[in-house]
């Protein structure tokens, strides 16, 4: 999983309330178990119209926000069913940090698991930064893991809370393989001696 320290990119306002994972990645693309090529699929029923042609009204179609790496959206972002699909759809796309007021508790959890930074913030930091967003090619974010910190376009920042051992995570770059590969050495030494006091299960 790539280190999440610091990012500046594009960031793409969504005002809409209550995104599932539906509405993410769309129920047809969950044929595959692969994370890659997802990114195609995300926001698909918003994003195209119905002869596959993309819907120039959509946020992510629009020229300035087709690279968006940031995402600005309403209140409880990623409700609905569990897929672990709509954060890879997001990954593929290229976003990597989304900030909501609040996210559903299985879809925030499994972005930290996919490099994938979910921050909470108040509804006033909220409608600034929406407004930041709202800049087209001008709504530049920059996303400080290490100082817990957003500045926008204007050089305002603002501060925001994450779990300690989340933000170890994604500074680290660690999924729950990486976290277990981490203790590697520890493993090893319980191997060696479980194998020493009972040969019989070695």
């Amino acid at each position: 999983m790539d280190k999440f320290v610091k990012l500046t990119g594009v960031a793409a306002p969504l005002p809409v309330v209550n995104i599932d994972t539906d509405m993410i990645i769309p129920k047809d693309y969950l044929k595959t178990i692969k994370r890659t090529g997802l990114g195609k699929g995300l926001f698909a029923e918003a994003r195209y119209n119905e002869d596959g042609s993309p819907n120039p009204d959509f946020v992510l179609n629009k020229p300035a926000y087709q690279n968006a790496k940031i995402l600005v959206a309403g209140d409880n972002f990623g409700c609905g069913s569990s897929r672990e699909h709509a954060p890879w759809a997001l990954l593929d796309f290229g976003i990597r940090c989304v900030i909501s007021t609040s996210f559903a508790d299985i879809f925030y959890n499994n972005c930290f698991k996919n490099g994938i930074l979910p921050i909470m913030v108040s509804q006033e930091n909220l409608d600034k930064l929406m407004d930041d967003a709202s800049r087209g090619s001008n709504a530049i974010l920059t996303i400080d893991l290490e100082n817990l910190e957003i500045t926008g376009p204007d050089g305002g920042s603002i501060k925001f809370d994450l779990d300690e051992f989340k933000r170890h995570c994604l500074l680290n770059g660690l999924d729950d393989i990486g976290l277990t590969l981490e203790k590697g050495k520890a493993i090893d030494n319980f191997e060696a001696q479980n194998a020493a006091s009972h040969p019989w299960a070695a």
